[in-house]
Formats: C-alpha cells, structure tokens, sequence
C-alpha cells in the first residue's frame, strides 16, 4: 500500500486546471500545469504564483522563546525588529544541518518558524527535545495556505488587493492586514525564486477565495499558476540551497556556504565545534558551476579535476531556462572551489566541462 497523500486546500483547483500531481513531501502536489519553461520564463519575466501550502509553520510563544528559538537556530534572533523575517539553519550536534527555516518575529515573546514540508514532524520532535525553558509550540501547519506570488509584476498584482502599501514592506519584512478582503494575512516580502515578490499566509478557509483574487489581479499581466518543476529551476540560478539536495543532516552550514547565517555572537547547538570549524577551514564546499560543454549535470554525479580524480559530487542540476546551458551545485574539495576553476563532470562516463561560479549563477 502506497502512503496516503495529504492534500493542500486548493488541490481540486489544482486538478481543474490540468496540473501533473506528484506525491511530494507526502502531500499530493503540482509539479508544472504548462511546461517548466514557460513556467520558469512567466516568474522570470512577469507573475507566476506558486501554492506552497505544504510548507510547515509552528508558533512559538511565551517570555522564552527567544532563547529556545537561539538554542537551536545558527541565525542571531535579537537581531529581528517586530515585522522582521530572518533565513536561518536548525544544527545538529553532529556538525549537520536539520533543516533550513524561517523565522518570523511578530513581537518579543511570538514567533513563527516556517520549516521544509518534509521535515515537519522532524524539525517538530527536535525542537520540542531542546524546549526545557517552557515555551508554548503550536504545530498550525494544517490550518494555513501559503502562496508565493513572484516576479517584476508581483507587487502590481497584489497591491490591488490591499491598502497597504507592498512598496514599503521591505526584504525580509512582512505585514499582517487585510487583504482580498479577508483579514489576518501576512504578507511577506520573501521568496525562493530571485525574482522578486510576496509569500502570502492566509487561513486555510479563504485560500480559494484568495487565489482566485491573485489570479483575477494578475490577469493582465498574464499571471500563471507555477509548479514544483520550475520552482526548482529558480531557486537553481540563484544558488538557493534545497534541504534533501544541497544540504541535509551530514552538511554543515559553513561547508554550505551558509556562514552568514551562523552567528558565533552566542551560543547554540554544536556551536562551539562550528566555531572549530571555521577556525580551522571547511575541507570541502557547496559551489555553483556552469556547463562548458553541452550536458545537464543531475544529482550525484560525481565531479573530477583534470587528472581524474574525484573531488565532489552534484547536489543539484539542471538545464537553465534563462541562460540555456546546463548549471549546477555540488561539494567540491579545497582548493578547487575557487571561481574559473575548471572542473569535470562525469555524465554517462563523459567527461564534461564546467567552470566553478560565484553564486548566484544568473547574474
């Protein structure tokens, strides 16, 4: 017997408009509704909305929860004004990395963290273990709809729904108010695409009522429903990391280029052998490259330098919808992971050409 899929609010929408669904997280979601190009291009050039319900969000509450919330995540969380979104890692005690999150800061003792959809109960279990300090954690992942609506005319599409005004709600800021006349909406100014945009929270029971909003807004600018497939490819360019991929519970955030968000200002979880770490220098590294020669780099394709040796592996690849040529990340060994380095990967016992980039790939 298969698992049984869980299934976001707007799945029936989601069949109605023709989308190939794929299990995914174990939920039932849209993979691409046209193709990944043209997805890709829409976001790209225009608005694309993407729903992204399976996504996990837990409120912490009470006068502790900033302390457990720095106990466990690598980013400093007395940094965040109320408002204030911050990108953080969860560490483990072994060096790795539970998960990638986000942490919403609504004022000094309520917060909401936004977790991988295939880490929920994980990043639940692990959070509650560190959790002696009593706070309050409610799991309210089954009770709201996320949608990220990205791209140049993003903020053109949604400022029709709502009297705030999205121009002043900064990078990694966010508001809560009315919108597509319903209220208690948070509007943030994140996203996983580089395109620009909002990711909107709202109750599970206005999620068709606020897509068909954001669909009806956009329609002038030709707004499309985006999948999973062309999700990937954006984040891609822009050397996001993918939690599974490009970072899991054996990476550490300094080998994953995530040193930005790792705060030795404080302490917390493995803090002190990260530190070690950064002291001593990472042995290997999370970097992007771009083909040379025509081949699309996959997921554990090994990586070699000129003698043949073997000096990393793929996380992630893909062809570039915006650039046309085949691009990737992958761990890489010192020294070879400076950019220009010319590298090798291994595709169908082909050696192919690639050169080591600064991130992000699209410039």
């Amino acid at each position: 017997m298969g698992e049984i899929l869980k299934k976001v609010a707007l799945n029936d929408i989601h069949e109605k408009l023709g989308a190939k669904m794929v299990p995914f997280a174990g939920y039932n979601m849209p993979v691409r509704y046209s193709s990944d190009m043209e997805e890709h291009k829409t976001v790209r050039n225009g608005v694309g909305i993407f729903d992204v319900s399976h996504m996990g969000e837990f409120l912490l509450k009470g006068p502790k929860a900033i302390e457990l919330i720095q106990k466990v995540s690598s980013n400093d969380v007395t940094k965040l004004a109320d408002g204030q979104a911050q990108y953080s890692c969860l560490p483990n005690e072994n060096g790795g990395i539970v998960d990638d999150l986000l942490v919403y800061r609504n004022n000094e003792e309520e917060y909401v963290l936004v977790v991988n959809a295939s880490n929920i109960d994980k990043d639940w279990d692990w959070i509650s273990s560190q959790n002696s300090m009593g706070v309050e954690m409610t799991n309210i992942s089954d009770s709201l709809s996320l949608f990220a609506v990205q791209g140049p005319k993003a903020i053109a599409t949604l400022q029709k729904l709502t009297a705030t005004n999205l121009m002043e709600v900064n990078f990694y800021t966010f508001t809560i108010g009315e919108f597509a006349g319903c209220n208690d909406v948070v509007m943030s100014a994140t996203g996983y695409t580089g395109a620009g945009g909002f990711e909107i929270y709202v109750k599970n029971e206005d999620a068709v009522k606020v897509w068909n909003a954001i669909m009806e807004a956009g329609d002038e600018f030709d707004i499309a429903p985006i999948g999973l497939g062309a999700r990937d490819t954006l984040r891609l360019e822009m050397g996001y990391c993918l939690y599974g991929n490009d970072i899991d519970d054996t990476t550490s955030p300094l080998e994953a280029g995530l040193g930005w968000v790792t705060k030795f200002t404080k302490e917390f979880i493995n803090s002190k052998n990260l530190l070690k770490q950064k002291e001593e220098g990472v042995t290997r590294r999370l970097v992007g490259f771009k083909m040379i020669d025509r081949g699309i780099p996959r997921h554990g394709y090994e990586i070699e330098d000129a003698e043949g040796n073997t000096i990393g592996k793929v996380t992630s690849g893909t062809m570039s919808p915006s650039m046309g040529v085949g691009i990737g990340m992958g761990y890489i060994n010192r020294p070879h992971t400076k950019p220009t380095t010319e590298v090798f990967i291994v595709v169908r016992n082909k050696k192919l050409r690639a050169i080591v980039e600064k991130l992000p790939l699209l410039k």
